[in-house]
């Protein structure tokens, strides 16, 4: 399905992309198939059909927030790497020259 209307080189200009000239003609029949198939879709009746933004409905699902019993602070500590003073988990260096060992 090869659509002249659709010019890749333009659309590849205004994404600031560059394309392998051997690449356009697979890219030119990509985006036919798109537009066909926006096309099809158009043709469907959606006469009484409430639009939406979700496939199923969204609602947010609360609990009551209250305070609970915690894990022991050694076994939530004995998954750590590595400890500093038994009291912090020490991480490796994110960025150089923070010198903190």
């Amino acid at each position: 399905m090869d659509t002249p209307g659709i010019d890749v080189e333009y659309v590849a200009q205004l994404a600031r992309l560059e394309i392998a000239p051997e690449a356009m003609p697979k890219l030119r029949s990509d985006m036919a198939a798109i537009v066909g198939y926006i096309a099809e879709l158009q043709e469907v009746d959606v006469e009484g059909v409430e639009p939406t933004a979700y496939a199923v409905p969204l609602s947010n699902v609360w609990r009551e927030d209250s305070a609970g019993e915690s894990f022991p602070r050694g076994d939530m500590l004995a998954n750590a790497p590595a400890l500093v003073d038994d009291t912090l988990i020490k991480v490796p260096q994110v960025l150089p020259g923070e010198g903190i060992n």
